[in-house]
């Protein structure tokens, strides 16, 4: 029976009485703002390499960070001392990083909000033993090789961690959240004729163990994941070089939100569109995609790797349409940019860790369904390239000019799937994507977890798409 995660051991972490006090303190030089964020992130990694489990590892991560805002002035600190005097130490410290001298105390009065409840875990991580953990790359290792003789090597990685959060802020706010996230990884080399070519599959929820458990509603087969990886790198074997020049592009469903995300996700940002940073600014109203398409970002969906109950500043996340019918409907918020613009924020602040500040980022964010089917898409494409799963990628967020790899992709003949590719990539500017998006399937799917880097930060994401096309894309391939 599933049951509700408690936070209320977090809240021993600091006594509701040391909070305030401590606030009192970040606002003594005059501030009209102070934050307290304090985390405490126990986490289990597990590495097995060509056979071999190569390291097991646990560790705790404990800390406060003290935000402190005056004028456009802000100051931050940071400590894993969470004694009365070390908190007030770090608060004095981002007090004065925010201005000088002495005006007084002032009181705050928190408020405590409960938090929405956006997964039920039913067995935390860290109660199951570790061996139950190597059990399970052992068995991912034994699948992939199965697949074939032509598999040589087999990596695998699993982690879990659970966070619990508290944020009290000087609007009298007290919010808490406990976050568990599961993650597994394989990466397979085959070697044939051709040379060595990889595969790579992963998995990352924010539930408990019981993802692995067969009779579960969330489980996840993670054999079959490690056959997947095997395929990949299999099929690859016998691929021929990408070819180059522009043609109609098909991405498979669940694959492709890495691309919104990058290419266009990072241009919605209020942070960036507020410096002039964003090809999106000023265009709220305006017709910014093909009517095909929505986008939108939620933090609330369950089990996904980008879900919280609150984001890193103690506001609730929800559920945010970005782009509808084409139209570009709004940004995503911070507390300071929402402030600034005097609106509420969209539940988008987010940090690495306590030693960071919060800054805008993307949760999950997804491309709805559209009302073709996969099959249509592809026997109404004469010639073009279908991708079957998108690599990694970088993107420029001034002009959304980006590049992404095709870790598996094929011909499309005839309105067929027919022959592998390798060696390709996808060119092409995200704006213009968005607007050349000329049919959209209704088999929408989330993709892999992810991990978004902004600033030297990295946090958690989740994208996903239905299967779409791209009337004109740009392949960079190595075909003569």
């Amino acid at each position: 029976k599933a049951r509700r995660r408690s936070t209320r051991r977090l809240g021993t972490v600091i006594d509701h009485d040391v909070i305030e006090r401590t606030l009192a303190t970040a606002l003594r030089t005059g501030a009209e703002f102070a934050e307290i964020y304090a985390e405490d992130k126990r986490s289990t990694s597990v590495g097995l390499d060509d056979g071999r489990i190569e390291q097991v590892t646990s560790g705790r991560d404990r800390g406060v960070g003290i935000r402190v805002i005056r004028g456009e002035t802000t100051g931050f600190a940071h400590t894993s001392d969470l004694s009365e005097a070390g908190l007030g130490t770090a608060a004095a410290a981002a007090a004065a990083a925010a201005s000088q001298g002495d005006v007084g105390v002032r009181t705050v009065e928190l408020t405590r909000r409960e938090s929405q409840v956006v997964n039920e875990v039913e067995r935390e991580p860290d109660t199951v033993p570790k061996a139950s953990k190597v059990e399970l790359l052992q068995r991912i290792d034994g699948a992939a090789r199965d697949v074939g003789p032509e598999v040589v090597q087999v990596s695998a990685g699993y982690g879990d961690s659970r966070k619990r959060v508290l944020v009290a802020n000087s609007d009298g706010l007290l919010a808490q959240d406990d976050v568990v996230r599961v993650l597994a990884r394989i990466s397979v080399v085959a070697d044939g004729d051709t040379g060595m070519q990889t595969g790579f599959q992963s998995m990352g929820h924010t539930i408990g163990w019981e993802l692995f458990d067969p009779e579960h509603a969330g489980y996840v087969d993670v054999e079959a994941l490690a056959r997947d990886a095997a395929r990949q790198a299999i099929v690859k074997l016998k691929a021929r070089p990408a070819p180059s020049g522009e043609m109609p592009v098909v991405i498979k469903n669940g694959t492709g939100g890495v691309l919104f995300h990058e290419a266009c996700g990072h241009g919605l940002e209020a942070d960036l569109v507020q410096k002039g940073a964003s090809v999106y600014a000023d265009k709220v109203g305006e017709l910014v995609a093909s009517p095909l398409v929505t986008l939108v970002d939620d933090g609330t969906m369950a089990r996904e790797w980008g879900t919280l109950a609150i984001d890193d500043e103690g506001h609730p996340t929800q559920r945010n349409v970005l782009i509808e019918d084409g139209v570009l409907t709004d940004y995503l918020w911070d507390h300071l940019r929402s402030r600034k613009a005097g609106r509420a924020p969209s539940g988008n602040g987010r940090r690495q860790s306590y030693m960071h500040l919060p800054m805008v980022r993307m949760t999950n964010t997804f491309v709805l369904d559209g009302p073709d089917t996969p099959d249509d898409i592809i026997s109404s494409t004469e010639h073009g390239v279908y991708v079957a799963v998108l690599g990694g990628g970088s993107v420029n967020t001034a002009t959304g000019d980006f590049v992404f790899g095709m870790r598996e992709a094929y011909l499309i003949e005839n309105g067929q799937i027919t022959e592998p590719l390798r060696e390709g990539n996808l060119i092409g500017n995200g704006p213009k994507v968005l607007q050349d998006i000329d049919m959209l399937a209704d088999d929408f799917a989330m993709g892999n977890p992810g991990t978004c880097g902004k600033d030297g930060q990295g946090v958690p994401v989740g994208d996903g798409q239905p299967t779409l096309r791209v009337k004109s894309l740009t392949i960079g391939g190595t075909a003569a």
